[in-house]
């Protein structure tokens, strides 16, 4: 499935030129139909495409013996190599390298023990640059008798500097003096930002794990050759196991109602990080957190994985924090939210988006994406109204300045709505769609909240973050009820199975989202 999407301009133009321009692509329409609908020609009658339950609605993990999760190098040698967009000229490489250590006492490595260093230039095998860098070590500590503690390996960031926008890249990183460098890898950096550069093509995903279906997304996402991953949160799947190991489980709660916390086995954050290296080694992903990487320990402390293992071009958008920042992909200027963090009007996140927004040069980044992990607009019965809260405090700013798509996960499905602000259908408003079908153990959801007798009560999906808004509507199908009783008319195609999405900006006028 495929849409094309024209970008705001303004909110008076938008307002006089009916905005952006949508074509909907689905099989059956493609096949009957010449000339592709737009949203002058909408909005679009809502879509549902039913799961078949001859179908298995999910698969099992991989387990660690796995090869594509083994580890395969000696102790100091780099592994886990990642890349993240710091900005047109500069660009993130994180690796690992160490043993991490699991049981009851567990002792942090030093990570001056080995260097944090990058070579690399334009020519393969030729590397007439060296970049330096920071590492640390985190644990994950329990204090419950029978829970194993763990620490990591030694997790390595470098950025390097004064690169030359849209241009490729050989590289080598770890420690030379061992030496133990990695073997050679590339990346390509964003073009500058221009109302005519745009990224090749954009993977979006989320909600991944490690399961069979995970790989399969995965190959098939590899395949599609993208130059920039959008990962929209939930990325291992960790927390669906205990401290020991063992077998993951779909429900944690449902298999260990006695577990004194919601343990983690964090191997399984190594085991990740080694799948993902073929691609994201060569191709830049760009994360925000989602429910799955919370992983309370001691002391309160939270995310603490989350925020040692990936580097964000925080501290260069102005943000304070790695729950939210953003950055410039050529023309598309994206915007990355923390659902799980203080979101409300009166803090520093939104104090920091309203300040954002108010510096995007639109004749530079005619695009605007924002993307954050739970989904405000959501017609399944999974995780239904959940972030009411949030999107009471932060739609009319995205709304204000003209937002163009947003890319949500957390449903373990995909959804497409026709443009909304506030539950009615508006020309102005953003794209949401939600594609939080990435393959993970907790299996696709396929119950809509308009199904008979699958509305959730109002005391159900309470988010793990943030207060309970949940609403009954004053208007339209779901006048007086808190469920719509068919699907909401700003749903515009729903349906349930493994995939990702494919963003291609093709221009200033229209870009194409494909649903893979």
């Amino acid at each position: 499935m495929k849409q094309f999407v024209k970008p705001h301009r303004s909110m008076e133009s938008c307002k006089l030129w009916v905005c952006m321009t949508i074509f909907l692509v689905i099989a059956d329409i493609v096949m009957t139909e010449k000339r592709i609908p737009t949203t002058l020609d909408g909005p679009f009658e809502p879509v549902t495409r039913r799961f078949d339950p001859s179908l298995r609605r999910g698969s099992d993990d991989l387990p660690m013996s796995h090869p594509r999760l083994k580890k395969n190098v000696s102790s100091n040698f780099p592994e886990q190599v990642a890349l993240a967009i710091s900005s047109p000229t500069s660009m993130w490489v994180s690796w690992v390298t160490g043993d991490a250590q699991i049981g009851s006492n567990v002792t942090p490595l030093d990570p001056s023990i080995v260097a944090s260093e990058v070579w690399y230039g334009k020519e393969s095998g030729k590397y007439s640059s060296k970049g330096r860098g920071v590492s640390n070590v985190y644990s994950q500590l329990y204090p419950f008798e029978g829970l194993l503690n763990y620490t990591s390996g030694i997790i390595h960031h470098v950025k390097l500097n004064d690169l030359e926008p849209g241009t490729k890249y050989y590289y080598k990183c770890g420690d030379s003096s061992i030496p133990a460098m990695s073997e050679e890898h590339v990346f390509e950096t964003s073009a500058v930002p221009g109302p005519n550069n745009y990224p090749r093509r954009i993977a979006v995903i989320g909600d991944l794990g490690l399961t069979w279906n995970s790989t399969t997304t995965v190959d098939h996402l590899t395949q599609n050759d993208p130059s920039m991953i959008l990962m929209v949160g939930d990325l291992t799947y960790a927390n669906q196991y205990r401290t020991t190991g063992g077998k993951g489980v779909p429900c944690f709660s449902c298999a260990f109602p006695d577990a004194p916390i919601r343990e983690t086995f964090q191997p399984r954050w190594d085991g990740w990080g080694r799948y993902m290296e073929p691609l994201i080694s060569q191709v830049p992903m760009m994360v925000i957190e989602g429910n799955h990487e919370i992983e309370p320990q001691v002391y309160g402390i939270i995310f603490k994985s989350y925020l040692t293992r990936f580097a964000v071009p925080a501290e260069e958008s102005g943000s304070k924090s790695n729950f939210y920042y953003s950055f410039n992909a050529g023309g598309v200027h994206f915007i990355m939210l923390g659902a799980y963090v203080d979101y409300n009007s009166t803090g520093s996140q939104y104090a920091w988006l309203k300040q954002d927004l108010r510096s995007i040069d639109r004749s530079m980044t005619p695009w605007l994406v924002a993307a954050w992990h739970p989904p405000w607009y959501n017609s399944y019965a999974s995780h239904y109204q959940e972030f009411e809260c949030m999107r009471l405090e932060m739609e009319a700013l995205l709304y204000q300045y003209n937002v163009d798509v947003v890319f949500t996960g957390h449903v373990h499905a995909y959804e497409r709505m026709n443009r909304v602000y506030n539950y009615t259908l508006d020309p102005c408003g953003p794209v949401f769609i939600t594609v939080g079908d990435g393959g993970n153990i907790e299996k696709v959801d396929v119950e809509h909240a308009d199904d008979t007798g699958k509305c959730p009560s109002d005391g159900d999906n309470i988010p793990e973050f943030g207060g309970v808004c949940h609403l009954n509507f004053s208007s339209g199908p779901a006048k007086g009820n808190f469920c719509w009783n068919k699907q909401p008319e700003w749903s515009a195609f729903r349906e349930s199975s493994f995939g990702h999405g494919i963003l291609e900006v093709l221009n200033s006028t229209y870009c194409v989202v494909d649903l893979a």
